[in-house]
């Protein structure tokens, strides 16, 4: 296992930009305000030749028990027991404060190594407060600024000290970890988005077995995008929970634009994407608009029907969800809608077979010989319209690529095809090869004339 680190400390000294450093991305949603990181999460680090795996918390605070403010701290004391050792930041301009102190107890109760960082010691400032961090009894502080960068050689140097020697083997090579098999079992990229209070990150937890994100009644707690990693009966997924997706006429405060920025770079890098409804507040607009979004971002689609549960037993409720599905999402027809209740776990088993399926179907490789059969009985049964007169000849089609399934139909004149011939072509596609819900991408392209250079030479 590598080595890992908790960041701690209180809100806004600049845990999660230190974070970001780390991992070498801005991963981790960054704010002048406050509390802004909620759930722990974790990520790859590297320093030099060190490497470690990194955890970013929430800002400790004190709330009233069950409070959403204690739960964040339950979180934050949850990494700290996973961690071999502590970086516990404090801001080094604006000096100690009581909240540092307390939490210093904190950090020193857990008995373990800890690496006590002055951030945002760039300036005159900087230095007066990390000085004042002696107070705290955690060793000399190394001064550094995450945001800019300095210190970094310190910070290597206390890092270096706490981690252990690499394993060598017996020609005194380092073990590499990274194998053929792990490569090949990799896990399938799955983004849980939906609008905001559909039950996403208990769907999570469910699958879980814990409480690793949290959950609340209020609309928009969670914030970041938070990875987390399932073995579902031998299949290996790596979930992403996202923050609720509004319609933009409503997002108003940069925090939320963030949010919502960091879910759609989630389902950008996704393979499947879980789109969460309410069962009692259904297909409205703005779950059409993100179905569309995901189909456009060319990635695997599921609908999940959450709290189902408070449906009850209705009859035909199934094939009642396809059929709105079909009429209302006709460019990702034929799309697996599964009820779920994430808080009973009902459906959930349905709801990850249709996960692995969706991901095969996007994978799906045709041969050219069997897509120029059915295009050949496709075309035959519907001809392209004639344009201006002349007629449209396609001539062969074949499969570019896979996720998501890509055609090249190669034709005379790739300009007059009607977009509504397009959809023909792609609704028999989908029938022909069951290819249901995935995203198809059809590309015209104009088949070359041998003869054009003769004509040019004649005239």
């Amino acid at each position: 296992m590598p080595f890992t680190f908790a960041i701690i400390g209180r809100p806004n000294v600049g845990k999660s930009t230190l974070f970001n450093r780390l991992v070498g991305q801005k991963i981790a949603l960054v704010d002048d305000q406050p509390g802004v990181t909620r759930d722990r999460r974790e990520g790859e680090g590297r320093l030099g030749d060190l490497e470690f795996t990194i955890i970013d918390t929430a800002g400790l605070d004190e709330g009233p028990r069950g409070s959403l403010t204690a739960r964040m701290q339950e979180q934050t004391e949850t990494a700290i027991g996973d961690a071999d050792a502590l970086l516990f930041v404090i801001d080094a301009r604006l000096g100690l404060t009581p909240a540092d102190r307390t939490f210093a107890d904190l950090a020193r109760r857990a008995n373990k190594p800890v690496v006590l960082l002055a951030n945002k010691s760039e300036g005159k400032h900087g230095e007066l407060g990390a000085m004042e961090s002696y107070a705290l009894g955690l060793g000399d502080p190394v001064q550094i600024s995450a945001e800019h960068g300095e210190g970094l050689s310190e910070f290597y140097d206390a890092l270096r000290v706490l981690m252990p020697e690499p394993e060598q083997d017996d020609d005194g090579a380092t073990d590499d970890v990274e194998t053929w098999d792990s490569h090949a079992n990799r896990p399938i990229r799955v983004a849980i988005v939906g609008r905001p209070n559909a039950g996403k990150s208990t769907l999570i937890n469910h699958l879980l077995g814990e409480e690793r994100l949290l959950t609340s009644d209020q609309a928009g707690t969670t914030r970041d995008s938070i990875s987390v990693d399932l073995d579902w009966k031998g299949q290996r997924f790596r979930l992403f929970d996202t923050a609720g997706m509004r319609r933009r006429s409503r997002i108003e405060e940069k925090l939320e634009k963030l949010s919502v920025a960091d879910s759609l770079r989630a389902i950008r890098f996704a393979e499947v994407v879980v789109l969460m409804m309410d069962a009692q507040n259904r297909f409205e607009e703005q779950d059409l608009r993100i179905a569309d979004l995901i189909e456009r971002e060319g990635r695997a689609l599921v609908i999940a029907v959450n709290k189902s549960d408070l449906l009850g037993k209705q009859a035909n409720l199934i094939s009642s969800l396809r059929q709105d599905a079909d009429h209302l999402l006709p460019q990702v027809r034929g799309v697996p809608v599964i009820p779920v209740s994430g808080l009973m776990g009902e459906g959930i088993d349905k709801l990850m077979k249709a996960i692995e399926d969706a991901y095969a179907i996007w994978n799906r490789r045709t041969s050219t010989s069997t897509l120029n059969r059915w295009f050949e009985e496709a075309t035959s049964a519907n001809p392209p319209p004639a344009v201006s007169g002349r007629r449209l000849r396609l001539n062969y089609v074949t499969q570019a690529k896979a996720r998501p399934p890509s055609f090249v139909v190669f034709c005379s004149r790739a300009d007059a095809v009607p977009e509504s011939y397009l959809r023909y072509l792609t609704n028999s596609m989908r029938t022909a090869f069951d290819l249901p819900g995935t995203p198809i991408r059809i590309t015209l392209r104009e088949k070359a004339n041998p003869f054009a250079h003769k004509a040019k030479r004649k005239s």
